[in-house]
Order: structure tokens, then sequence, then C-alpha cells
């Protein structure tokens, strides 16, 4: 379900669109001396709302994919470091090394010394409305994850007595798994620049305050009373659209 933000963009979009329409129907008598608002700099405005909106849009999708992938591969994780922990218990291994181990496999599972395990808040939240600022939160979890779970191979590798028959426990193979997820992290690093960027495109279109399309709008509003008055049915259409500067 797309936020109320997002859904706000396109509030804004369509009510800039009914508001050129209204105009055009004003016919000749609609003749601004400022350039920006006349009919022909509104339209091509309005595309480019329009476009900035439409790569917001397509950037969206890429990140949510990108994002399942990567929950996908990291679902794995706290098993599989219990599992690497009983493996490691069941040789000869110094308990310090032991110790060393579980240090590093609560802060993979996101848990305390002597505390029950809690599981990680996964992307939930990064995947419902794509703010910066949750996805800025959820990247440093699974970057420490992945810097954790790369020193617990590192241990594991560095003693002897590990050497566990499943292969998915093997050091090559956790050695390759930890490629994959860091892999499916650096994906959705890749998909959140140009959603970034799109979303600056669409602000700066929309909400700048010299330029955007609330500006104008109010510009536009301020001639069309200027010309039918106050109480005229013509300002009364485009005085209930709403043009409002979102908060981010």
């Amino acid at each position: 379900m797309a936020s109320t933000i997002e859904t706000g963009h396109a509030r804004l979009i369509n009510n800039f669109d009914l508001f050129i329409a209204f105009l055009v129907a004003y016919g000749a008598v609609y003749n601004p001396s400022k350039a920006s608002i006349k009919i022909t700099a509104l339209n091509t405005q309005l595309a480019g709302a329009r476009s900035a909106l439409t790569a917001v849009n397509s950037a969206i999708p890429n990140l949510k994919t990108a994002i399942a992938a990567r929950d996908a591969a990291f679902a794995i994780l706290n098993k599989l470091s219990t599992r690497i922990i009983n493996a490691l218990k069941a040789t000869d291994a110094p308990d310090q090394l032991v110790e060393n181990a579980r240090t590093y496999i609560r802060k993979i599972q996101g848990s305390r010394a002597k505390a029950k395990t809690v599981t990680p808040a996964d992307s939930a939240t990064e995947t419902k409305d794509i703010e910066p600022k949750q996805i800025s939160t959820s990247q440093m979890s699974f970057d420490n994850r992945l810097d954790n779970f790369d020193k617990l191979i590192k241990l594991v590798a560095g003693i002897p007595l590990y050497a566990p028959n499943e292969n998915d426990l093997k050091v090559v193979t956790l050695t390759a798994t930890l490629n994959d997820l860091k892999a499916k992290n650096a994906a959705v690093i890749a998909a959140l620049v140009p959603l970034s960027n799109a979303r600056i495109a669409r602000n700066e279109a929309l909400y700048n305050p010299k330029t955007g399309l609330v500006a104008t709008a109010i510009e536009v509003k301020a001639y069309v009373k200027s010309l039918f008055g106050a109480t005229s049915p013509q300002y009364k259409q485009i005085s209930s659209l709403e043009f409002k500067t979102q908060k981010f």
C-alpha cells in the first residue's frame, strides 16, 4: 500500500492538472504577464512533475525487490550461527575461543550476554514506505551483522579443531554464504541511490519554494483572484484545490 506521503505527491499533481483545465476554460481572459504562469509554461511544469514522480515510482519496486532478496538471504543467519557455535563446542577448542565466538554470535543475533536470544528487527519498516531515516537505521544493522559474521568465520577458520563434516558449516561454504550476503546487501544500497536521487528531483519539481508546483499554484491563484475577484465563481473553482508542501 502506498504511504500517505507518496499518495499526497500524486494528488498534488492531479490537482495541478485540474487547475490548468480550469485556467484553459477561462479562455483569452486568462492572460498573465508573467511567463512562468502562462498556460504553456504550466503544462511544461506539469509534464516535468509527472516525469519526476514516475522516476520515483519506477525506482521503488527495484529497491523493494532487493530488500526482499536480502531479507530472505539473511533469514538463515541466526540459526546458522547457532549451529556454528554448537559445532565448535563439540570440539576440544579452548573455552576462551568458544566465548569469543559467542560474542560475535550475540551481535549477529542481536542478543546480549546472559540474556535470551532476541531476533533483530528485520527491514519491514524499510519496505513499508522506504524512507531515508528508516533505511539508514536498518542498513547499519545489516552492516554490523555482516561484519560480525565475517569475524566469526575468520575465528573458526583459525581453529584447526573446527572441521565439521556438514558442508554448510565448513569454512569454505561459510565464506561463500558471507559473500552472497554481502552481494545482496550491496544490491540494496545500489537500488537505494537512484531512488534517493529521484526523490530529490521530485521534491525540487513539486516543492521548490520559488519554482515548484506549489509555489506556482499560489502565484496563479493570486492572479486569478486579482482577475476575477475574491468572491468570483472562477476563483472559488481554483481556491478549493489544495497545494501544500509535504513535510520530509
